[in-house]
C-alpha cells in the first residue's frame, strides 16, 4: 500500500476533557485507487487529511507514506517527505495573484532545486494534461474560471509526482457541472499517475468516479 493508516486516534484539549477527533482510525489506499471519505461537519474528514499528510501528529497509531513509517521522522524530515511524495489539493486554489498558470508549478520546481527548462518543460506538460491550453498557462488566476483554476491546482500537487494525492473539498466552490469535470480529472490523473488518492467531499453526487467510498463519523471511519 502506498497509503497506510494504522489504529490511528488524534484527541484535542477541550477544558477539563479531550475531544476525540479520529477514533482508531485504519485505512489503506493502493497505487492508483482513488478513494472517496465523506460524512458531516466536524465528523473528523479533514483531521484525516492533515494526519496522512504528516501535518498532524496522532496520539497514537502509525501512518505509512510510500511503505516509510513516519512516526519517528523529525519535522524537518516530515516536510522533506510531504515535498517529495505527497501532493495536496487544497479547498481553495491558495495560487500567487502575480504568477501566470504555468509560473505556480515552476515556482515549485525552483524551491525543489530543478533546473528552469526542465521546470517549464514538466509544468507545460502538467497543465497540458489537465487541460489548460497554451494561452490559458499564460494567464494569471483571476482571468480563469474557478474550475481552471483547481486545475492548476492539481497540476501544482502533481509536480513532484507524488505517492500520495490528498485533496480537500475540491468543489466547494463550483457549480456540480464544474465540479463532476474537477472529480474526473482527479479519477484521470491517479490512474495515469498510480497515486494513492485520498478526497475529501461533502456532495454525494459526485461518488461515482471513486474506486471506493468511506463514512466519517464521530471520528471513526467505515465504508459506505
Amino acid at each position: 500500500m502506498t497509503l497506510t493508516l494504522t489504529d490511528v486516534t488524534l484527541t484535542y484539549p477541550d477544558g477539563d476533557t479531550r475531544l476525540t477527533a479520529l477514533d482508531h482510525v485504519t485505512l489503506d489506499v493502493a497505487p492508483g485507487e482513488f478513494a472517496a471519505v465523506v460524512g458531516p461537519s466536524g465528523s473528523g474528514k479533514s483531521t484525516l487529511l492533515a494526519v496522512a499528510a504528516t501535518l498532524l501528529t496522532p496520539d497514537s497509531g502509525t501512518v505509512a507514506i510510500a511503505g516509510r513509517d513516519t512516526s519517528g521522522l523529525s519535522r524537518g524530515e516530515r516536510a522533506h517527505l510531504r515535498r517529495d511524495r505527497v501532493g495536496i489539493v487544497f479547498q481553495q486554489a491558495n495560487l500567487i495573484p502575480a504568477l501566470t498558470a504555468a509560473e505556480q508549478l515552476e515556482a515549485v520546481g525552483h524551491l525543489r532545486g530543478d533546473r528552469p527548462r526542465a521546470g517549464r518543460e514538466r509544468a507545460r506538460a502538467l497543465l497540458d494534461a489537465v487541460g489548460l491550453d497554451a494561452a490559458k498557462q499564460r494567464r494569471r488566476p483571476h482571468q480563469l474560471s474557478g474550475g481552471e483554476r483547481q486545475r492548476v491546482n492539481i497540476a501544482r500537487a502533481l509536480f513532484a509526482e507524488p505517492a500520495v494525492l490528498l485533496v480537500d473539498e475540491p468543489t466547494s466552490a463550483l457549480d456540480h457541472d464544474r465540479g463532476a469535470r474537477v472529480v474526473a480529472l482527479l479519477a484521470e490523473v491517479t490512474a495515469r499517475h498510480g497515486t494513492a488518492t485520498v478526497m475529501v467531499t461533502h456532495d454525494t453526487a459526485l461518488l461515482g468516479r471513486a474506486d471506493r467510498v468511506l463514512t466519517m463519523a464521530d471520528g471513526r471511519l467505515t465504508a459506505a
